[in-house]
């Protein structure tokens, strides 16, 4: 088998680790630069999803959990995976009402972008959301999750600590951020009225 991906031809491929949730692969190639080397690949199956709640009152709810892949505590928006073939917003209503119990009338996309795509094709999802209802959360049965309300400005001073370090978190609070510093956000602040 010799395969063209862009610059790259693939000699071999073999699938090494395989779960419901991602597919690793080994590539034997031959570089841009014609020499052979290898290339591994992870493969989500999943779309990544990150929510930003935004209340009446300029508070947002972050949801903390222990991290098996860093062995420590991380807050971060409410997130998860949603199917490939289901409307992202779809998810985010899903995930936002498992970890949170709140329900979203308004919305709006924040980021949608390639996360770590020198070895992965995950595609991940931000959206603010607005104009909220409480109900009951049901997280996975897997998922031991607290979570706290906080101004949504001290969630960007988490962030400016490096207290929050999640890239798809990161990344949506840097974007309501932006909005906000050019005078786009869509709901008025309680500092704003």
């Amino acid at each position: 088998m010799s395969e063209k991906r862009g610059p790259w031809q693939i000699l071999s491929r073999e699938q090494r680790y395989d779960n419901r949730w991602m597919t690793v692969t080994h590539h034997e190639v031959v570089t841009p630069t014609g020499q052979p080397g290898i290339y591994g690949t992870v493969h989500f199956k999943n779309i990544g999803i990150g929510i930003l709640p935004v209340d009446a009152e300029g508070h947002t709810f972050l949801v903390g959990q222990y991290r098996f892949t860093l062995d420590g505590y991380s807050w971060e928006i409410p997130e998860g995976g949603g199917a490939l073939d289901v409307d992202p917003l779809d998810s985010a209503a899903r995930e936002l009402r498992e970890e949170t119990g709140l329900a979203a009338r308004r919305w709006q996309k924040l980021v949608d972008c390639d996360l770590s795509n020198s070895i992965t094709d995950e595609r991940v999802v931000g959206y603010l959301a607005w104009d909220l209802e409480q109900g009951i959360a049901a997280p996975d049965p897997t998922e031991d999750l607290r979570v706290k309300r906080v101004p949504l400005t001290e969630a960007l001073r988490m962030v400016d600590a490096g207290e929050i370090r999640d890239a798809l978190s990161v990344l949506t609070l840097r974007a309501a951020q932006l909005l906000l510093a050019q005078g786009r956000f869509p709901l008025p602040l309680p500092s704003e009225r």
